[in-house]
């Protein structure tokens, strides 16, 4: 298969992560005789600062003609430190969901044996913990209307965000969640807060009518601030979730911790155009430059990449490699066991690139 990948490197640690995420996809690509090119942009504050904006014109060219986009991280303090700042790096991601119809973004959060007492949650409780988070990603109040701080008739400042939604936002990502949870384990839970709000009674409204069509698929409804509580109390108990955007954002935040590091979820972004590929954290930018950072998430984008395009024995390899690193006690910092030696980016990354490569085809 010939791929043609947008990188996306982005700001802080991006770029040492995304260098191991590419070293991972080229070795597999040799592996299994494919053809992969690459074709690097600019997003974020490394955007603003050569060109003003951080999601250039060309950047979303590279995009829209690429296969898939992987993406590293993006923000910097000079902005994040300037509630003044009327251009930041945050809206260049926003923008590249919007403009490339990404209205789904699936989290998947899955416990490894060797890290459970990385945890913050008692072993027996997490052990086995298996799940998937859908998240609307294009809806809801971080892009519907929106007035910004002004004093009132009154002189008192206010501000509003409108979380503002439509039959068809909710029905298209819930077909992903059902499809999600026909081949996982038949269950799907339905976030929402619709004894208060009216944007979840529209979302509750809809699931409701669609049950039927997925009789396979279990069926069931959280308030959020419930599931919250679940996830922390027995997250075994949730196979496929979807949910809202705004909620989507907190609740796949307190999925990640149970793992034990940020460092170690990935996340795939689809819809109407390119998919995007990319870890679930930040851009860490006081760790940049230190050879700290863990690269897993990235390598495991990589492996949710593969088997977007059905390459599922590529993925299984990545994953493979990726469990043998923790395994062999070949670790970043994050989550490095007392008194183990400590491996750096690259060299977790090399350990993994050479694992991928010594493997029988």
């Amino acid at each position: 298969m010939k791929l043609n990948i947008a990188v996306l490197a982005g700001d802080g640690i991006g770029p040492e992560i995304m260098e191991q995420g590419v070293a991972v996809c080229s070795a597999v690509a040799q592996k299994f005789g494919h053809e992969v090119s690459y074709r690097r942009a600019l997003i974020g504050a490394c955007a603003i600062d050569a060109v003003g904006t951080p999601f250039p014109d060309d950047t979303y060219e590279a995009c829209m003609e690429a296969d898939a986009v992987l993406f590293a991280s993006i923000g910097d303090p000079k902005y994040d430190n300037n509630p003044a700042a009327t251009v930041r790096p945050e809206q260049g991601l926003l923008a590249m969901r919007k403009r490339l119809g990404l209205y789904a973004n699936i989290r998947p959060v899955e416990t490894y044996e060797c890290l459970i007492h990385r945890s913050p949650l008692k072993d027996e409780v997490v052990r086995g913990a298996d799940f998937v988070c859908v998240r609307e990603l294009t809806g809801g109040m971080y892009f519907g209307p929106k007035q910004e701080p002004h004093p009132n008739a009154e002189g008192i400042e206010e501000a509003s965000d409108s979380n503002y939604y439509t039959r068809p936002e909710v029905e298209r990502i819930l077909r992903v969640a059902y499809q999600y949870a026909r081949q996982r384990r038949g269950h799907l839970t339905v976030v929402d807060k619709a004894n208060v709000l009216a944007s979840s009674r529209l979302w509750r409204k809809v699931a409701q009518e669609m049950m039927g069509e997925y009789p396979d698929v279990e069926t069931d409804f959280m308030y959020v601030d419930n599931a919250a509580m679940r996830m922390i109390q027995d997250p075994r108990h949730f196979d496929v979730m979807v949910t809202e955007n705004t909620f989507g954002d907190i609740l796949t935040d307190e999925g990640s911790v149970l793992t034990g590091s940020m460092g170690l979820l990935p996340s795939a972004s689809t819809g109407e155009h390119t998919p995007v590929f990319e870890p679930i954290h930040g851009s860490w930018p006081q760790a940049r430059g230190l050879n700290i950072a863990n690269p897993l998430a990235q390598i495991l984008s990589v492996a949710m990449l593969y088997e977007h395009f059905g390459l599922l024995q590529e993925g299984r390899l990545i994953r493979q490699a990726v469990s043998a690193s923790l395994d062999a006690n070949v670790r970043t910092p994050d989550i490095q066991t007392d008194g183990a030696p400590h491996y750096g980016t690259r060299e977790v990354g090399q350990w993994i690139v050479e694992y991928i490569s010594s493997q029988a085809s």
